[in-house]
C-alpha cells in the first residue's frame, strides 16, 4: 500500500461546530422561555398541596422508600447536611453549563445531540409543571421532613408567596436529577475512558441530595428518568462515516523474460 492509497486519520469527531453566536442565542432563549413558563405555573397553591398528598399516597402504593430516611443519615452532621445544601444551590446550572460547553469545542456532533435531548427534557417538563403543580416535601407537613436549606443554609429559595424568581410548585419532574442523568450519558458516550462510568456519580449524589434536602419525591425522579428515555430513544446521534479505502483490484503487469526464468527453475 503506497502514501496515496492509505487512509487518512478521522478526528474523534469531525463534526462542524454550529455557529457560536447561534448557539448562545438559542440556549439563552430556550432558558428565558423556561424561566416564563414556570412563572405561568405558580398560583396553583391548593391544587400542588393536593397532589403531594397524591404523590405521597402512590409512593406508598408502590412501597418506594420514604423520603425521611434519607434525611436522616444527611442530618448526622452539620457539615454533611451543609454540603449537600451547597451542592442542591451551585452545581445544577454550572455544572449543565461546562458539559455544553466542553461538548462545543472537542464532540461537536455530540453536542448537538446532547442539546437537542435536553431541551426536549426539559420542554416536557415545562408541560407536565403546568399541568400537574406539585409542592415539594418540604412544604408538606405530613412528610414529617424539614427545609435542610432554610434551616441550616444556603438557601435558593424565598417564601413562595414572595419569590419571583422559581416555581416553587414544579417538582415533577426533577430536572436537577434530568439533567445530571443526561451529563453523565452524554460524557459516557463521547468520551473513551475507562473511568467514564465514574460520571455516573454525578446524578446518584444529585439523587440523594434531592431527596434529602426534601426537594424532591422519589416519583419526580422516576418521571425525570422517563422521560430523559423517551428523549434518547426519539434523538438518536448521528456518526459521521469513516473514511475508509476502496478495494482495489491488483493491478497485471507482464512477467519480465528474467522472472520467467526463476519461475522455470522454481519448479524443478
Amino acid at each position: 500500500m503506497n502514501a496515496r492509497s492509505e487512509p487518512a486519520e478521522t478526528a474523534p469527531d469531525a463534526h462542524p461546530r454550529p455557529p457560536i453566536v447561534r448557539e448562545v442565542l438559542l440556549v439563552a432563549g430556550l432558558f428565558l422561555v423556561y424561566k416564563f413558563g414556570r412563572q405561568l405555573a405558580t398560583g396553583h397553591t391548593a391544587e400542588a398541596f393536593r397532589n403531594a398528598h397524591h404523590v405521597r399516597d402512590w409512593e406508598r402504593a408502590l412501597r418506594l422508600p420514604d423520603e425521611g430516611t434519607v434525611q436522616s443519615l444527611l442530618l448526622h452532621g452539620d457539615a454533611l447536611i451543609h454540603a449537600a445544601n451547597t451542592y442542591y444551590a451551585t452545581v445544577h446550572f454550572p455544572a449543565t453549563a461546562a458539559f455544553l460547553i466542553w461538548l462545543y469545542l472537542r464532540r461537536p456532533a455530540h453536542y448537538v445531540w446532547a442539546r437537542r435531548v435536553l431541551a426536549a427534557l426539559t420542554g416536557a417538563a415545562l408541560v407536565l409543571h403546568l399541568l400537574f403543580p406539585l409542592a415539594p416535601p418540604r412544604m408538606l407537613g405530613a412528610a414529617d421532613l424539614i427545609d435542610t436549606a432554610r434551616v441550616f443554609g444556603p438557601s435558593v429559595y424565598g417564601p413562595p408567596s414572595t419569590d419571583q424568581l422559581s416555581n416553587q410548585f414544579a417538582a415533577m419532574p426533577s430536572l436537577h436529577f434530568g439533567w445530571a442523568l443526561m451529563l453523565a450519558v452524554g460524557l459516557i458516550v463521547a468520551t473513551r475512558s475507562r473511568l467514564r462510568w465514574l460520571w455516573l456519580l454525578h446524578p446518584l449524589v444529585t439523587l440523594l441530595v434531592i431527596v434529602g434536602t426534601a426537594n424532591h419525591y422519589w416519583l419526580d425522579v422516576l418521571v425525570a428518568a422517563a422521560l430523559l428515555g423517551l428523549a434518547l430513544a426519539g434523538i438518536r446521534l448521528r456518526h459521521r462515516p469513516r473514511c475508509t479505502v476502496p478495494h482495489r483490484r491488483p493491478e497485471f503487469r507482464p512477467r519480465t523474460t528474467a522472472e520467467r526464468h526463476d519461475l522455470v527453475g522454481a519448479g524443478r
